[in-house]
């Protein structure tokens, strides 16, 4: 993240609100020292460029003290949902939740599960640096088996002109997709946008950006 500010002290406060954290757990580099000109005239700005640390944890601390925040979450809910399993793998935490509540706790069309993914994702990457595959009683390897299925007339339209955009997807699907595509494209730019609150991905040539040419 980068910042910019009229002192390097406001810019380490700013950053630290921006990351909801402490000053001393702000990795820091400064880009540019602040300078008042001449006469008030050419003044720069101080700019840094700063990273909230992550401290380092065993696997086995990480997991366990994942857990313990989980089961407070359904201690204090009206859900009756167990935690399955738990590990970390590539840098992502896998979570497997089930239980006779998992229809309510996924809710219409997935809307309960799309706030609890990104309550999760925000809590364990924001605290230790990983990113999470939340799955409860297989609604997500559902919804990745119904997109592979959507998509696959889209994946051989792109292999035939080099680049696309997919339709809007809410949720876990943009995610989902975008998983799916850079798995079908590897050599290609795929990521995903947004505009008018709308997100969908894109693919084009890695190293050039033809790829908000496609409506389809």
């Amino acid at each position: 993240m980068r910042i910019e500010a009229k002192s390097l002290e406001d810019a380490y406060l700013k950053a630290a609100k921006e990351l909801n954290c402490s000053v001393k757990d702000l990795d820091v580099k400064i880009i540019q020292h602040p300078s008042k000109g001449f006469l008030g005239l050419f003044s720069k700005p101080a700019i840094i460029e700063v990273n909230k640390k992550f401290y380092e944890k065993s696997k086995e601390e990480v997991l366990g003290e994942i857990k313990e925040g989980i089961k407070k979450l359904f201690s204090k809910s009206c859900f009756n949902i167990d935690l399955v399993s738990i590990d970390i793998k590539d840098d992502v935490v896998y979570i497997r939740l089930d239980g006779e509540d998992a229809p309510l706790l996924i809710g219409k069309e997935g809307y309960r599960y799309n706030a609890l993914n990104f309550m999760m994702y925000n809590w364990i990457y924001q605290k230790y640096g990983y990113k999470v595959r939340l799955e409860i009683a297989e609604f997500l390897k559902k919804q990745e088996e119904m997109l592979r299925s959507f998509l696959a007339p889209f994946i051989e339209k792109v292999k035939n002109r080099g680049y696309g955009k997919t339709k809007p997807f809410d949720g876990i699907l943009v995610f989902l997709a975008l998983e799916i595509l850079r798995e079908a494209f590897p050599n290609k730019y795929v990521a995903v946008r947004e505009k008018d609150g709308e997100k969908f991905v894109v693919i084009g040539e890695r190293y050039g950006d033809n790829s908000g040419n496609s409506n389809s």
